[in-house]
This record gives structure tokens, C-alpha cells and sequence, in this order.
């Protein structure tokens, strides 16, 4: 395990990276200012919230065992969804700031405990991400079940794909990214993260000539997609971050048929 000194500040850190880019985006573009506003936010509050956890010292892995910990910093994240949040969003924000702490227990427990479908629960998946994430910079494994296809850490559901080169491989590295702990894994390029279906007839990519470097990877067997960002064309690209820029092509997957494997950022 990881010492708390080597780790100190550093999930605080990778939270900020990660708003400082939503706000050079938001920016850049007027389509997606307004959720790439919201996620600057959001990471921000939910950095503090991982501060607050990492110096508490007191984390075991077990979600039943740290609640008692948890809860009371998980309300910043919920207030921050009421003020900032889309209405739909916010209306379920301010109906979880009114459980008592016995519910509010309860309710990421199902979540913890894969008792819902996945991307059914946004605000759960949100509230849990900072505590999961600091047990992924402690090494402190979490008691999860880990379904195939999902985070080898933590079990949590991959939500976005990254190309990157690779000096050593033919073509690019294909790269999923964990909704709940931020980790990242390495994913066959050939193989759907949801099924496993190999058989590329079955496997289709799109694009738009307008986001050359964004592409749906979905699968015809099960029906899902993962958005897939190209870093070989800019490397400074956050993947959960830059997904927000091209929301339409989400949308255009859902007409098409597809449901993605976890929402984004967006929610969607």
C-alpha cells in the first residue's frame, strides 16, 4: 500500500486537471459551454470531498464500513448538483439532500452493490467517484463484485475508450476509462467491452467529417456503443472531458438503435 504522504493532494490534483480542461473547452465551444461549465464544477467539489477523505485516514474498502466517514462530505456534491445541475438532475439532488443517513446509506449501497442496471443512478456514480478514487491512489482494494468488461480495480463500468499510439504495437492502443475511479485499462481493439463479440462484421465504427478524431465503437450483437477519443491527434485531451464536445453523435447513436455502456458526463 501506497503511504498517505506519496499520495497526499495528488486525487485533489487529477480532479483540478480535469476542470482546468472543461473550462478551456467551455471556452472554445458555445454548443457545449453550459455542461462543460457544470463538470468544471463538479470536479472541483469533488476534489475537495477526496482531500477531505484522503486526510481522514480512516478508509477500509468497504462501503458499509466507511459511510459513516463518507456521508457528511457527499453533501457538497449534492448541493453543487441543486445549485448548478440540469433541472432533471437537480430535482433529484434536492429529493437525496432529505434522506437521513440510513437511506442516503442505502442508496449508494444498491449502486455499490451492481443492484441496478448500469447508468441508471448518475447522482450515486457521482457522489462515490472521489471516495473510489482514493482508494485507487491507496491501493485499498473496494468489495465490489467485478463484472466482465468492467475496471479490473474497482469493477466500475468503462464510460469512455482513448487511441493512443504506441511505439511498440502496430496502430494505436485502444484504452477504457472507469466512470467510478478514473483508472484506466487496456481493452482489445477487436473485441466488444460489453459482450465480447469478436466478429468485426458485427462491430461498426462511425464518424462525423466535422469530429474526426470522436467515433462510435458499437456492436450489433448487444447493441452497445463506447464513444472512442483519438489522443493521437491531440494529446492534451482528457477523454471523460473532450466526450462532452460531441454529445450528438450520443444522440445520433440512441436514434441509430445503440444504448451506451455508461453515460458521460452529460448523462447521456
Amino acid at each position: 500500500m501506497k503511504s498517505r504522504s506519496a499520495t497526499s493532494g495528488q486525487v485533489q490534483i487529477a480532479f483540478e486537471r480535469r476542470a482546468e480542461r472543461a473550462e478551456l473547452l467551455a471556452a472554445e465551444s458555445s454548443s457545449a459551454a453550459v455542461p462543460l461549465r457544470f463538470a468544471a464544477g463538479l470536479y472541483r467539489v469533488q476534489g475537495a470531498v477526496a482531500a477531505k477523505l484522503e486526510a481522514s485516514g480512516a478508509l477500509t474498502g468497504s462501503l458499509a464500513k466507511d459511510a459513516e466517514c463518507l456521508l457528511p462530505h457527499l453533501r457538497q456534491v449534492v448541493r453543487y448538483t441543486i445549485d448548478a445541475g440540469p433541472e432533471s438532475l437537480a430535482v433529484q439532488a434536492k429529493a437525496r439532500l432529505e434522506d437521513d443517513d440510513a437511506t442516503a446509506q442505502s442508496r449508494l449501497l444498491v449502486y455499490w452493490n451492481n443492484e441496478i442496471a448500469s447508468g441508471e443512478d448518475y447522482l450515486s456514480r457521482s457522489l462515490l467517484r472521489p471516495y473510489v478514487e482514493v482508494l485507487a491512489s491507496l491501493r485499498i482494494s473496494p468489495d465490489r463484485l467485478h463484472r466482465p468488461g468492467c475496471c479490473p480495480f474497482c469493477g466500475g463500468p468503462a464510460w469512455i475508450s482513448a487511441r493512443r499510439s504506441d511505439s511498440t504495437m502496430d496502430g494505436a492502443r485502444r484504452i477504457l476509462g472507469c466512470a467510478l475511479c478514473g483508472g484506466e485499462w487496456q481493452a482489445n481493439r477487436g473485441r466488444c467491452p460489453c459482450c465480447s463479440e469478436e466478429n468485426p462484421e458485427k462491430l461498426p465504427s462511425f464518424h462525423q467529417e466535422a469530429q474526426p478524431s470522436v467515433r462510435i465503437e458499437a456492436c450489433d450483437t448487444c447493441h452497445r456503443f463506447v464513444k472512442s477519443i483519438d489522443q493521437t491527434v491531440d494529446a492534451r485531451s482528457i477523454p471523460e472531458v473532450d466526450d462532452l464536445l460531441s454529445v450528438g453523435m450520443d444522440l445520433w447513436a440512441a436514434e441509430a438503435g445503440y444504448t451506451r455502456l455508461e453515460p458521460g458526463l452529460a448523462g447521456i
